[in-house]
């Protein structure tokens, strides 16, 4: 099944409201953000990062940058780095690479959730490929995915 079928499933099941919409292809968060009219600020992208052999998600708001050192300390490990496509691909056979949604609970892997994106009122984010992205409230993606909010620095 794939991840967008599966997503939408577990949001039905949630009783979550939520709508989709396709949009060109396009890869990075801010065109897609952009291609589709939604703010940059309210529009996740979805980080895979490592600690030592431990895989994890990190969401942010499109435009930002992962501050690896600034989130090493939050998490009190070291080293943090940005994971491989090699090292995460096997784990997302149900999404096109780089479109993750961001619910790592559907893939048995820790969420963390920038600060700022979690005090929005809404998040919009990829739904598993390069051309539809589902918008749903925050309160609901907190609640369902129950990720770390960190108030780690953005680059």
């Amino acid at each position: 099944m794939s991840v967008v079928k599966r997503l939408k499933m577990f949001l039905d099941i949630e009783a979550v409201k939520y709508t989709t919409c396709t949009h060109s292809k396009a890869y990075t968060a801010q065109e897609i953000a952009a291609s589709s009219h939604v703010s940059g600020k309210t529009f996740a992208k979805t980080v895979v990062v490592k600690t030592g052999s431990e895989l994890m998600l990190v969401v942010l708001p499109a435009a930002a940058r992962i501050s690896l050192k600034s989130l090493a300390t939050q998490l009190s490990v070291d080293p943090v780095e940005i994971a491989t496509e090699d090292e995460f691909r096997q784990l997302f056979l149900d999404c096109e690479t780089g479109a993750m949604p961001p619910f790592g609970n559907l893939y048995n892997l820790k969420t963390i959730i920038a600060r700022e994106l979690a005090a929005c009122d809404h998040l919009s984010f990829n739904a598993g490929n390069h051309v539809e992205i589902v918008h749903l409230a925050m309160d609901d993606y907190l609640r369902l995915v129950k990720p770390r909010v960190l108030d780690f620095e953005l680059d």
